[in-house]
């Protein structure tokens, strides 16, 4: 079921969306070499707490019968595309690491997702990012009402696929509000479904999740961790938003 939200549940997920954002701008802060992926969750997650909201991913539950995860953040390094488990990892210079973080507040949720550069890198993986988040913006475009999800998919896949990228297929964007992950599902590439009409007040979280090589993924033993097939960098970038009458609205952004 497609849940269409009131302006009373905008705001609260606007607000959420504010806390998501904040973390965001805190990681930015934070991000450079010799700094581990657990020292940004503990970060992470004191700024999601001390704005009285509760870490989305926190013990969210494992698809593939693993642990529930243990973090505040997905912190996903080079080749991992998705659900890197923080930990002891040291951030090199070169590396690049995409941020994937949720918060819950009032009952509502937000989820955002930025690929960041760790010191200085290379043009390949700097143009990744750049070109990971226009193929959001692409999608987003097309978050209007009386268009289908289908018109977000063509315009993120054709988008990346004219610069070269591959698009992951296993895992897509989905509705939010209420639970992390609603109704409808909004893949990064066509499919044969066209898929719902969009409605002023459905809230989505679009996330092209983009590779230089291959799409085909990998998951590591931990059942969590996604990493590209073939070893190449993949950049993920993620915003919720929602479909208005002005036009798509993004959510986690700082108001």
């Amino acid at each position: 079921m497609i849940f269409v939200k009131s302006q009373r549940e905008l705001d609260k997920m606007r607000r959420a969306g504010e806390i998501v954002a904040l973390v965001h701008q805190k990681m930015a802060e934070l991000i450079k070499p010799g700094i581990t992926t657990i020292e940004l969750d503990r970060e992470a997650e004191k700024v999601i707490t001390r704005a009285g909201a509760i870490p989305s991913f926190k013990g969210f539950p494992c698809s593939y019968g693993g642990i529930d995860f243990p973090g505040s953040i997905c912190a996903s390094v080079n080749d991992v595309v998705i659900h890197g488990i923080p930990d002891n990892t040291i951030l090199k210079e070169g590396d690049i690491i995409s941020i994937d973080v949720g918060a819950i507040l009032d009952g509502y949720h937000a989820d955002a997702a930025r690929t960041i550069a760790v010191g200085k890198i290379s043009e390949e993986a700097r143009d990744l990012i750049f070109h990971t988040e226009e193929a959001f913006k692409r999608g987003m475009e097309k978050a209007v009402e009386g268009n289908r999800i289908r018109d977000i998919s063509i315009a993120i896949q054709d988008y990346a696929e004219g610069k070269g990228y591959s698009i992951v297929r296993d895992y897509v964007g989905h509705g939010i509000g209420t639970e992390m992950h609603e109704e409808p599902q909004i893949p990064n590439y066509a499919t044969r479904e066209k898929g719902v009409r969009l409605s002023n007040g459905m809230t989505l979280a679009i996330e092209p999740m983009i590779n230089i090589g291959t799409w085909r993924v990998n998951v590591l033993d931990d059942k969590w961790t996604v990493v590209t097939a073939d070893g190449k960098l993949s950049a993920h970038h993620e915003n919720t938003i929602a479909v208005t009458p002005n036009g798509p609205e993004i959510l986690t952004r700082l108001y």
